[in-house]
């Protein structure tokens, strides 16, 4: 279990670094105009790349039994689907919560809301990343046999 935990910190450490490279752009592409889905997009795209990099020297041991290339489509594949699930995530808090709420619009500005959705966001998506990627993409460990626990 304690094992588990100093992975878990390792993932966030290296999950942080890469959230800040997707907040930077998300932000800095909002700011110079290009729509939020987008924006989202480039941002997200650029840290799974860098996020790949390292969760696969620092975090995850790359399983034996398939090649790098796979690995690397396996993880892309799975960031595609926490895409979608960030994508979801930010919709629904910008278009079908903050739009129609007229009591949120006249305390909080939609720039406001767009960051507080793209943190919670980010942060189900980590969840799914982390659970994932352990599943998926992570050497499993040799169970030891009875007689070698006696």
């Amino acid at each position: 279990m304690r094992a588990l935990f100093y992975q878990f910190i390792r993932f966030s450490f290296v999950g942080a670094i890469c959230f800040l490279i997707d907040f930077c752009l998300y932000t800095l592409c909002n700011y110079i105009g290009v729509p939020y889905l987008i924006s989202g997009v480039i941002g997200f795209s650029v840290s799974v790349i860098v996020n790949y990099i390292l969760s696969m020297r620092y975090v995850f041991k790359g399983r034996d039994d398939i090649s790098v290339r796979t690995e690397f489509v396996v993880f892309v594949i799975l960031s595609v689907i926490g895409l979608g699930i960030n994508e979801f995530l930010l919709y629904l808090c910008i278009d079908q919560f903050y739009m129609k709420s007229i009591w949120i619009q006249e305390i909080m500005s939609q720039r406001v809301v767009e960051m507080l959705a793209k943190i919670f966001a980010t942060a189900v998506v980590t969840v799914y990343n982390f659970v994932t990627r352990k599943l998926l993409l992570e050497q499993k460990k040799k169970a030891k046999r009875k007689d070698e626990i006696n």
